[in-house]
């Protein structure tokens, strides 16, 4: 059991969980080139969105359907970190959550894909 006494509650939780937060993001942006690309991504999807005679709406689903591959990206790097920090030896199972965790990702470029082509065609 861990001490839940001494683990900072209200404003300052939230604060120190930001900061937690920001340095996941930092550490991203420095060891993920897939995680580059999708921000890339993001950044030309977002003028896009105004070129097309589309709604508020749409163009609010167009942009999170690019921000749930970045939050899919996040959990698969999560599950290659908990990995690797179980050990680097080959396991089968090592291998199948990475594999799974990749699925994941494509599953959501499939999906943002989708999404594109039903509001933009």
């Amino acid at each position: 059991m861990f001490d839940n006494q001494n683990k900072p509650t209200g404003v300052k939780r939230v604060h120190l969980a930001t900061l937690n937060s920001l340095r996941a993001f930092k550490w991203l942006y420095s060891h993920e080139s897939a995680f580059k690309q999708e921000l890339l991504l993001l950044l030309i999807a977002i003028p896009i969105t105004f070129i097309f005679d589309i709604s508020m709406k749409e163009q609010m689903i167009l942009i999170l359907a690019i921000l749930f591959i970045i939050f899919t990206e996040i959990i698969n790097t999560a599950i290659e970190a908990v990995v690797d920090r179980v050990g680097l030896e080959i396991h089968p199972l090592s291998g199948l959550a990475k594999d799974l965790g990749s699925a994941a990702v494509l599953v959501s470029l499939t999906i943002a894909t989708i999404i594109w082509l039903a509001v933009l065609v």
